[in-house]
């Protein structure tokens, strides 16, 4: 046994796990990048404590505040209404990261599941791979677009506007979103069934359902998380189009989608209002993907000390 061999044992998988991740450069600069984002959107409001969705009553002053250049009184201007955009900017954030996260979290456990059982039960693997191919082939924006028409109001009656309407679209993103992580993790069972720690636990009467939560689950994180975090991704895009259609959250609930659906009307005389909306889109996905791309190196043992 080497020494490297030794100090990677003593040290542990996950430090090993980290080692790799550090040697990605983009997915480093990617993870500081991501961990600005998260402060301006969660720390940014307690130093800039301007309302998001304060409105001037006075009709004069509102229409003297409307769609202002970036000053020292609002660094990125204002909207339409007055409201300022840095403010809304901020607060849009969390909406968007916490659509892209719980999204993320209702997709991955459909499709673990849907991937274990598959991989795991031969008598379910045809009708769960038949119903993913279906999902599959399902055009899904127009899917979601009929979800939202069907659903919304009569959710937003039960559970307010604002509640109902994230409900409605985490679940909506997710239920459509599950099939890419199915195939993945039934693959993943598919070979670890038939390893010697899985035979060895089944020949000595080991529960199924033990088998699964012990020795199969923990092997396939590697690919879940790699999933997770592409779908974090694919969940702000599609949260972000929902919003850019007018389909997504009220204006008074804003998202990066919804800023960029209200700037569009005056995209010629104030186009920072779509710009920074649609940067900051862009760089939160842009991350995601690269620490997507650095978790799937670091966790991949052939690649691992490269």
């Amino acid at each position: 046994m080497t020494e490297a061999t030794m100090v990677q044992r003593a040290r542990g998988p996950w430090a090993a796990v980290w080692s790799q991740f550090r040697r990605h450069r983009g997915a480093m600069a990617a993870l500081v990048l991501m961990g600005l984002l998260a402060g301006f959107v969660f720390i940014g409001p307690f130093l800039w404590r301007i309302d998001p969705n304060f409105i001037e009553k006075d009709a004069v002053k509102m229409l003297k505040l409307r769609n202002l250049a970036p000053s020292l009184g609002h660094p990125l201007g204002t909207d339409q209404l007055g409201r300022d955009m840095l403010a809304r900017l901020m607060f849009g954030g969390r909406i968007s990261l916490a659509v892209g996260l719980v999204a993320m979290l209702v997709a991955i456990f459909i499709g673990t599941t849907v991937g274990v059982l598959a991989g795991y039960f031969r008598k379910l693997d045809g009708w769960l791979m038949r119903l993913t191919d279906l999902f599959l082939a399902l055009p899904l924006l127009p899917l979601l677009l009929v979800m939202i028409f069907l659903f919304r109001d009569s959710i937003a009656g039960i559970l307010g506007p604002r509640l109902g309407t994230f409900l409605l679209i985490v679940v909506a993103i997710g239920v459509t979103s599950w099939m890419q992580a199915a195939r993945v993790v039934r693959g993943e069972v598919l070979a670890l069934k038939e390893r010697e720690f899985v035979l060895a636990a089944r020949s000595i009467g080991t529960p199924d359902r033990r088998i699964i939560t012990r020795h199969i689950l923990p092997n396939v994180l590697s690919p879940v998380l790699v999933a997770a975090t592409l779908g974090i991704a694919a969940a702000i895009i599609t949260e972000s189009v929902l919003s850019f259609l007018g389909l997504g959250f009220p204006p008074d609930f804003p998202t990066w989608g919804r800023l960029l659906f209200d700037g569009i009307a005056d995209i010629r005389t104030s186009p920072e209002r779509v710009v920074w909306p649609g940067l900051a889109i862009s760089l939160t996905v842009l991350s995601v993907n690269y620490i997507g791309d650095g978790l799937r190196d670091a966790l991949d043992p052939r690649i691992r000390g490269r």
